[in-house]
């Protein structure tokens, strides 16, 4: 059934946060490398590009083939994701003058963006980024700004292709579970029919059908997080 969310990770220290929000909100969602996409995109409605430690202005800069994602499917890119659109879809990044890290606040906000809906304006976002977005790729449609950083949010038009310079997935961000819920749920129209009780029904039991009567070992490395 197509209702699960692909996150592709560029080595965030926060994707996993990401994913823990995208449970909250009771949808499924599964975490991939981003050179490691499934050969199946099918049971996939929706898309998540998480930050990274990395510049997309480097040589070493990751890149990921969307080949079958962008403009195939809604799709949300967080901080690097947002940058790697601008500097290899007709836009440019640029260093910025000092690393924009830490509380921000957006300003001109879109009015019509549903992106934003019961987002206030001077909503606090959480900035973790020392490059900037100087030009829009091709199609792009500023959607906010903040005080330090005019291109914070925008569109592709002609697609349901979005991104944000901050991060939705951390505390600091005070209405970015909304936003998530905006992209996920009234963008890519992904059903709220997820809890962790019922994956751990389902697993279970698909595992004692799979298994029979053989017997498991299973190693763990790390503590309860790991779990």
């Amino acid at each position: 059934m197509q209702n699960n969310v692909l996150i592709l990770d560029f080595g965030s220290q926060y994707t996993q946060l990401i994913a823990r929000r995208v449970r909250e909100l009771n949808i499924y969602c599964e975490i991939h490398p981003y050179h490691k996409l499934p050969q199946d995109m099918d049971p996939f409605k929706a898309v998540i590009l998480s930050g990274s430690p990395f510049s997309v202005r480097a040589e070493d800069a990751p890149h990921p083939d969307l080949s079958k994602i962008k403009g195939h499917k809604p799709l949300l890119a967080v901080c690097y994701g947002a940058q790697y659109f601008a500097q290899f879809y007709g836009g440019r990044v640029e260093p910025s003058n000092i690393r924009e890290y830490g509380r921000a606040n957006l300003t001109n906000i879109k009015s019509d963006g549903i992106l934003f809906d019961m987002v206030p304006d001077d909503s606090q976002v959480w900035m973790s980024h020392s490059d900037t977005i100087t030009q829009l790729p091709t199609n792009g449609t500023r959607l906010a700004s903040t005080r330090d950083v005019e291109n914070a949010a925008y569109r592709i038009e002609g697609e349901a292709t979005y991104g944000i310079q901050f991060h939705p997935e951390v505390y600091h961000t005070k209405h970015g579970k909304q936003i998530l819920e905006n992209f996920l749920v009234n963008i890519a129209k992904v059903e709220q029919s997820w809890t962790p009780d019922a994956f751990v029904e389902s697993t279970v039991s698909s595992l004692k059908k799979k298994l029979g009567n053989d017997k498991v070992v299973l190693g763990l490395s790390g503590g309860v997080d790991s779990t």
